[in-house]
């Protein structure tokens, strides 16, 4: 029974709790990895399961969250191994309980997908794909991915899913209290995303408490149009008698449930610190409360994974990275120049543009590799929704299927084939898809037959499985210098569509005037006639600041910019100029480069100032002001993770110029900075975190010696003394491990006291630090680099 009909005639269904939790008071040690338990302490993992059907639960996950090839290869089993005796184990349990479901639990990897780590993809992908496999052929019933924080990694496993086994999806993401995940992620971002792959229930676990997470859950609630799943630790980490525990006892945990339930959550459960009683009572609690049903909220948007732009106002799309008529944009891609890619990228969000259009079809290049490298470079700097154009199937196919979010494709016709091969792609990889309103005999001349060929698409699409919200239909500009008559056509087939199919509409307003003098005048007119039609969305240029000030214009006038705020606020004290829509890209300075993640100029802006300037000068003048920078607008929420990292990375190409021309001079190279060690601590294996922190701290000069993660304090120790390190940082994921933190910082500052200890990770808090006798807590990579540049005076 799909969860949806379950839930309508049983009514909430309830998840386990914490198998981590119940294992460690079972004698589970610091360093001991869960998924082994399965072998050696069969009845002790059947036991567990069996407390949690008991305590009421209908679903039961299995002990694979870490079961993965990168993690369960350094032991001497198998993945397959691991996830088939997992299987049995919880179906043994279900089978004397005589119900319940068995759920293949899955973890993310650990790793970093490109472009922030250096995992692709298609490796992640095949990563998951062993696991679901496995799992299906052990007989589990669904798949649980949960505790995920990159929304990237995420849709590698439900691709993995979705194309080798049958069955349901299910999906968490874990949420910090800014409503975003550790890596950027949104809300929207995740429901848009995870609805369009066809997930069957998603939600949110781990990383806070039920008080916490509740005005992230009433968001999902609110936006989800499918079951959602929650499950929260039992509150945040505290000290009691010692011990790193967690504060919410059962009783408040049921309470808060109960309200989730009365909301419209459909599927509740538990996460960290939380044991079969804890679920006792959510049933007692929630069993008797009455499901909302589910309403289809019918969203109409795309996104990144970060940001989500939905179609409730006028949208723009820039037009500029399409090579047609655009010699330096051909030439760039020729020479494989994605700076130049890039840049273009970067001007057009600085300029107003809410989506942009990306082409790179040239005869003579692969469009499908060039494509495909375009959009993970551009979702790299950037966090604006992409709208994916080419005419090659394959590169559309390519480019949707490595796309981080949801994304339009450009474009679908009314021709048979191109429904029957644009369409499916669309729907498999959760894409929202643009319809052109030509067929096999063109395009039609009147708006009544656009009308008839839009319908067409929209009812094929809708054949597919993609809802008349994800299907947009361009009406196709003509151009005035040849086919006069026909422009009119077009404004009127837009009005067509929208008041008889109800789909949004967009269209290349510039197309208008090839061929005419003053162009910018037409392209301003048809802009504003399009918009009076009901044009939803324009493609066109954002740096002729005639065009967006057009549409400030309407908005005001139709009555969307409310009391005209925008409108004053974009006008308030600006320089208006003439006409900039034909201004070449300009170049950025270093600072700027760094701040956008610019590498490759980066590396060549520095060459080009160490001809007038002194080495530690460009340091000092540029490189420092635009980490400085980065650092503030990463902390003010401006940008995210990904754009910190490759920011971070464009400072280093810059330093590698700067260490030659040193080393050419004799001179000490600038970027080799204080040495600091890094270190998860003995008994968790969890590194993530501390990866991302070593990659931003080298980045930014200092040289890091990574330990590892399950890491001894007496390793620590000797690593301090042979390296004569002044600063470690360390980190922990689970509560369990803190002591493991304090153990090595009392160590540390017995035997050498000069060095300092930072700390950091999911469960720490500055109570936690503080009781674990660490100099500093750092919440984030930024603040790791904060103190260690303060504690060095750098």
């Amino acid at each position: 029974m799909h969860i949806e009909e379950e839930v309508k005639s049983v009514g909430a269904r309830f998840f386990d709790g914490a198998m981590g939790t119940v294992l460690q008071g079972k004698g589970l040690k610091l360093g001991e990895i869960p998924e082994l338990f399965n072998f050696t302490h069969s009845q002790l993992i059947e036991s567990v399961h069996l407390s949690y059907l008991e305590a009421g639960a209908d679903y039961v996950t299995t002990n694979t969250f870490g079961a993965n090839a990168y993690k369960i290869n350094e032991t001497k089993y198998t993945v397959e191994q691991v996830i088939t005796k997992a299987v049995a184990l919880a179906k043994s349990a279900v089978s004397k309980v005589g119900r319940g479901k068995v759920v293949l639990d899955i973890g993310s990897t650990g790793k970093l997908i490109e472009p922030v780590g250096d995992v692709r993809f298609e490796e992640a992908y095949e990563v998951f794909k062993e696991q679901v496999v496995a799992g299906e052929k052990a007989g589990a019933d669904l798949i649980l991915f949960e505790t995920f924080t990159d929304l990237y990694e995420l849709k590698a496993g439900v691709l993995a899913a979705k194309e080798n086994t049958k069955l349901p999806i299910y999906c968490t993401m874990t949420f910090e209290a800014n409503g975003r995940t550790f890596f950027g992620t949104s809300i929207e971002s995740m429901i848009l995303t995870l609805e369009a792959l066809g997930v069957d229930a998603l939600g949110v676990n781990c990383s806070l408490g039920p008080k916490e997470l509740k005005p992230i859950v009433e968001k999902i609630v609110s936006l989800a149009s499918i079951p959602v799943l929650v499950q929260p630790n039992a509150g945040l980490p505290t000290m009691i008698e010692g011990k790193a525990q967690y504060d919410i006892t059962p009783e408040e945990f049921a309470d808060c449930m109960a309200y989730f339930a009365e909301i419209g959550v459909h599927i509740l459960g538990g996460c960290c610190g939380t044991n079969p009683e804890y679920i006792r009572q959510v049933v007692e609690k929630v069993e008797s409360i009455e499901v909302k049903p589910l309403t289809p909220k019918k969203l109409c948007g795309i996104c990144s994974s970060q940001t989500a732009v939905f179609f409730d106002d006028v949208r723009v799309i820039g037009e500029r990275l399409n090579p047609t008529g655009k010699k330096l944009l051909q030439q760039a891609l020729r020479d494989d120049n994605m700076d130049y890619v890039l840049r273009l990228a970067l001007e057009q969000k600085e300029e107003g543009a809410h989506i942009l259009d990306v082409n790179m079809g040239l005869p003579d290049i692969d469009e499908v590799a060039m494509l495909t490298k375009a959009i993970k470079q551009i979702q790299g700097v950037i966090d604006l929704p992409l709208q994916i154009d080419s005419s090659n199937v394959a590169a559309l196919e390519s480019g949707a299927r490595i796309y981080n979010g949801k994304p339009l494709i450009n474009s679908v016709n009314g021709k048979k084939e191109s429904l029957e091969t644009i369409l499916p792609i669309a729907k498999k990889y959760g894409a929202a898809v643009l319809g052109l309103t030509l067929d096999e005999k063109g395009i039609p001349e009147s708006a009544e037959e656009r009308l008839e060929v839009a319908r067409r698409i929209v009812e094929a699409a809708e054949g597919y499985g993609i809802p008349r919200e994800d299907i947009f239909i361009d009406c196709l500009v003509v151009t005035a210098s040849a086919q006069q008559d026909l422009v009119i056509e077009t404004l009127k087939a837009v009005k067509l569509v929208k008041e008889e199919l109800g789909v949004k509409t967009i269209l290349g307003v510039s197309n208008v005037s090839f061929g005419l003098p003053q162009r910018s005048v037409l392209n301003e007119a048809m802009l504003t006639m399009a918009l009076m039609q009901g044009l939803d969305a324009p493609i066109l240029n954002p740096k002729n600041t005639q065009m967006l000030e057009a549409i400030m214009a309407y908005r005001v006038l139709a009555g969307h910019d409310k009391e005209s705020k925008a409108y004053i606020e974009y006008f308030s004290g600006k320089q208006q100029e003439a006409n900039n829509a034909t201004v070449s890209v300009q170049e950025h300075t270093l600072e700027e480069a760094i701040i956008k993640g610019l590498k490759k100029e980066a590396k060549q802006l520095t060459e080009v100032l160490l001809k007038d300037h002194e080495p530690l000068e460009v340091v000092e003048e540029y490189i420092v002001p635009a980490l400085n920078k980065v650092g503030e607008d990463y902390e003010k929420e401006i940008l995210y993770l990904p754009q910190l990292i490759k920011s971070a990375e464009a400072a280093q190409s810059s330093f590698e110029v700067l260490k030659l021309a040193l080393m050419n001079k004799g001179t000490e190279n600038p970027s080799k900075g204080p040495k600091v060690i890094l270190a998860t601590v003995k008994g968790d294996i969890h590194d993530i975190g501390k990866n991302i922190v070593k990659v931003i701290m080298q980045n930014y000069g200092f040289e890091v010696i990574d330990l590892g993660k399950d890491v001894s304090y007496e390793e620590v120790l000797e690593a301090v003394r042979k390296h004569n390190v002044k600063l470690v940082g360390l980190s922990a994921l689970m509560t369990t491990t803190v002591t493991s933190m304090a153990e090595t910082i009392t160590c540390l500052k017995e035997e050498v006291p000069e060095c300092k200890v930072v700390v950091g990770g999911a469960v720490l808090t500055e109570e936690l630090a503080q009781f674990v006798q660490a100099d500093f807590y750092a919440k984030d990579a930024m603040e790791t680099v904060r103190i260690a540049k303060t504690y060095f005076e750098m």
